[in-house]
Parts: C-alpha cells; sequence; structure tokens
C-alpha cells in the first residue's frame, strides 16, 4: 500500500494547494488505514486510502472554517489565570511529556526524520538530503513514527 503514497500527495496537493498540507494529510491517512489493517482486511486499499484522505480533508476544512467563524470577544484574557486554563496547560504539558516519552523509544534515525518533518518543516526530500538516505525511507520513517506514537499515547492515557 505505500506505493500508493506519492501517488496520494500529488491528488492531495491539487485540492489543497499546498505539498506539506497533502503530505501531512497523507501521513494521517495513512496511519488510519494501517491501525486499521491491524484489526481487519480491508477489500480495496487503495479505495479506502483515498476516501480516508478526502474525508480528512474535509474535516481540516470543516475546523479551518469554525476557527474563521470564532468571534475574538471570546477570548478572555483574564482566563489564563483561572482553573481551568491552568487545568489545560497542564494536561497538555503531561502529553507533551508522553509524546517525548513515545519518540524516545524510537529508532534515531525514525525519530530525525519525524522531528524534522513535524518541528522544522522539511520537505521528505530535504530530510533525504540531510540524513543521506533515500526519500521512501523517510516516508516509511514519518509513517512509523507517527503510528507508534499515536499507539503508545492511547496505551498511556487509558
Amino acid at each position: 500500500m505505500e506505493h500508493y503514497y506519492r501517488e496520494l500527495v500529488s491528488f492531495l496537493s491539487s485540492r489543497l494547494g499546498s505539498r506539506q498540507a497533502a503530505e501531512d494529510v497523507a501521513h494521517d491517512a495513512y496511519l488510519r488505514v494501517l491501525e486499521r489493517t491491524d484489526s481487519q482486511q480491508i477489500e480495496h486499499p487503495r479505495a479506502f486510502l483515498y476516501r480516508t484522505a478526502l474525508n480528512l480533508v474535509v474535516d481540516r476544512h470543516r475546523r479551518h472554517q469554525v476557527r474563521q467563524a470564532e468571534s475574538l470577544d471570546v477570548l478572555d484574557l483574564d482566563e489564563q489565570w483561572h482553573g481551568p486554563a491552568l487545568t489545560l496547560d497542564m494536561q497538555r504539558d503531561q502529553r507533551l511529556a508522553l509524546m517525548q516519552k513515545a519518540l524516545d523509544e524510537l529508532s534515531g534515525a525514525c525519530r530525525d526524520c519525524f522531528l524534522l518533518r513535524k518541528l522544522d518543516g522539511l520537505s521528505h526530500q530535504q530530510i533525504a538530503d540531510r540524513l543521506g538516505i533515500s526519500r521512501s525511507l523517510v516516508e516509511k520513517h514519518i509513517v512509523n513514527a507517527m503510528k507508534h506514537c499515536r499507539l503508545r499515547m492511547r496505551q498511556w492515557e487509558s
């Protein structure tokens, strides 16, 4: 199923107008499909992958629309000093610590590819050039890192 990756990214790039956004959606789609194939066989993997990716594009668009519709009046500057906001900060800090723990479990190359993509925003080709590995290996490392982190976060949070 990995051989559909570049085709899917091209397809999504034309829809989203951004290769980076397309790669992010493709990663998420692959991750969801991989999680699903752990529990059951998918009869038409390419079609399922594309449907999953398109659903993610729709979700992304809806989130963007909601963000655009929110009034700035709902942001109360004093809110940061109230209990719920502090609790959310603590929860976020705990999740970040768990994410760091999950990343520490990855091989160096896998973790480096993931961080260069997600934190530094480098393209797959830029990562491949920097690390001296193939672009397809970069793509596999990123998908594996995402799958591992999502699995570990679910385990630790339940």
